[in-house]
């Protein structure tokens, strides 16, 4: 009788399984811990993140990543230490701060389309205003997303961690995500206000950044409380709480409306003429394209 080889060990190819004289070439150290970390990254993303990594099994990693076991020991002794390092992946990786932000260009686009002819006048670029606002979908995004639980999730964990190089790594990576993400936003606000011939109120004291930075954090507060204050998310308000007509209003859209609608106001340097209002017709027509 023909002599088996032992078990082969995951990342390894049986020879008798495939007819083959030899083993398949050994995946290397660096591509464990590469696959190690992505497959990881991949069951965080459909469960979500929970406070702490207690649910994520290490066992369970390495089984899906399809690497062997030898390989993995010899890169990570103790699980505590491939967990720091996943951590790290996962504050590199996230882009959750901008979670929302394409649906939300995306259904700004749709309103800019359907309202263009608003820039016609006066009242009813203010209308224009509030049905961009109204047409954002950022907080129906977060609600089904399992990304968003994970960044949530993330900044808990951070807060948990004890001070030291993790820590401090964790915290500059998802600093820097935030910062890029406002700055975003920030840029949006300024060309769609030019675009209406708005301007931030002269004394208000606020730049678009911070304007954008104080509507990510509001909308994120009444995401993160949805859960326990279902009014949040079931209630729609019929009414024009910043001008025009009446519609209908969700409580995310109202929050962000009272966050960034109050503080900007028609900038008396633009000049609306026939050659302005058709051109701004063509650009909200195209936005977010």
């Amino acid at each position: 009788m023909a002599h088996r080889p032992a078990k082969t060990e995951p990342g390894e190819t049986d020879p008798l399984e495939t007819g083959l004289g030899r083993r398949r070439r050994r995946i290397s150290d660096t591509e464990t811990e590469e696959r190690m970390l992505a497959t990881a990254v991949e069951m965080i993303n459909e469960t979500g993140l929970t406070v702490s990594l207690e649910h994520l099994r290490f066992e369970d990693v390495i089984r899906a990543a399809g690497v062997a076991r030898s390989a993995v020991y010899r890169r990570w002794p103790y699980k505590d230490l491939f967990f720091a390092d996943l951590l790290r992946e996962l504050a590199r990786g996230t882009d959750a701060a901008a979670i929302g932000e394409l649906e939300s260009k995306r259904g700004m686009a749709q309103a800019a389309a359907e309202h263009a002819d608003l820039v016609e006048t006066p009242e009813g670029r203010e209308r224009l205003g509030a049905e961009l606002i109204r047409g954002a979908r950022d907080f129906e995004t977060l609600q089904h997303s399992s990304a968003w639980r994970t960044y949530l999730a993330l900044h808990a964990t951070f807060l948990s961690l004890e001070e030291g190089r993790l820590r401090d790594e964790v915290r500059e990576t998802l600093s820097e995500a935030e910062a890029g993400f406002v700055r975003r936003i920030s840029d949006s606000y300024r060309e769609l206000t030019g675009l209406l011939g708005y301007r931030i109120r002269p004394g208000s004291g606020v730049s678009f950044e911070q304007l954008a930075a104080m509507a990510s954090a509001a909308l994120r507060g009444t995401a993160l409380m949805m859960p326990t204050i279902p009014m949040i998310e079931e209630a729609r308000v019929q009414g024009a709480p910043f001008g025009g007509e009446v519609a209908e209003w969700t409580l995310p859209a109202l929050t962000a409306g009272a966050v960034i609608l109050q503080f900007f106001e028609p900038d008396p340097d633009v000049v609306w003429d026939e050659d302005r209002i058709e051109r701004v017709k063509r650009e909200l027509t195209a936005f977010g394209s």
